[in-house]
């Protein structure tokens, strides 16, 4: 099937910080802690607390849901075996809820099924047991920073239009066909940088870095597969053949104008 094209619009600038701005974050952010093994959850409460973090703790799914409604935190640490329902039906739920801080899923196994389902399911990135206290953190203040960071001046006149999809960097925002797109956090950020820098080839490593904000040596190509996988679901007519977010062959994405 052949692209219908329509030329870009609109010219995006890059911006010195990719966010989306829900709430300030001004130190003391709120990590709400997720697992019902007690010796590992006060491990965690004792190095977050030692980095300035406020630290929220659930033993259960059930709870998790609770605190993460009336406490609002900044970010979620989500254990995936929990004893009544799944760290998968806790992130779904939240996701449907329309609760968009980043969730950092944690999993005893080194299982692919369980990172693409974390990502399917609206997850920002994950870590696998046993991690480093260093690699959590390291995951951690990049989350935040992607998450709650100084936003550059946006004017109204700063969007971006390319076939039936609108970017509203102003509200940060995007529409399809007059239709407001639900896209993660995450998912605004990458598709915010691959706008930013139109016919510019990025590979796997690069876009971790940039997006994900830490070193690739750390990251997993295959978060970033799903992430433009669910981009192309909701913003291509025929996302098995992109016309906008198109594979490099050998290197990785772009945004193709």
């Amino acid at each position: 099937m052949e692209c219908r094209r329509k030329p870009v619009e609109a010219d995006l600038r890059p911006h010195s910080s990719d966010v989306w701005h829900e709430k300030e974050s001004v130190g003391g952010e709120r990590i709400l802690i997720v697992e019902d093994e007690r010796a590992v959850a006060r491990g965690l409460e004792y190095g977050l607390t030692s980095e300035g973090f406020t630290v929220l703790w659930a033993e259960t799914g059930q709870q998790a849901l609770e605190l993460a409604r009336s406490q609002d935190p900044h970010l979620i640490l989500l254990d995936i075996r929990l004893p009544d329902i799944s760290g998968f039906d806790v992130c779904r739920q939240l996701r449907v809820e329309g609760k968009r801080q980043p969730i950092l899923m944690l999993t005893a196994r080194d299982e692919e099924v369980d990172k693409v389902l974390g990502l399917e399911l609206g997850a920002d990135d994950y870590v696998v047991k046993p991690y480093s206290l260093r690699e959590l953190i390291s995951r951690i203040r990049a989350l935040l920073r992607r998450a709650y960071g100084d936003l550059a001046a946006v004017s109204e006149e700063e969007r971006l239009t390319f076939g039936d999809v609108e970017v509203d960097l102003e509200r940060l925002q995007v529409y399809r066909r007059g239709r407001l797109v639900d896209l993660t956090p995450t998912e605004f950020r990458l598709l915010r940088y691959l706008v930013a820098n139109p016919d510019r080839p990025f590979s796997r490593d690069a876009l971790i870095e940039a997006v994900w904000g830490y070193d690739s040596s750390i990251g997993d190509e295959r978060t970033v597969d799903v992430h433009i996988r669910h981009l192309r679901e909701k913003l291509e007519d025929d996302p098995s053949n992109p016309c906008w977010l198109v594979t490099v062959r050998g290197i990785g994405y772009k945004f193709e104008r």
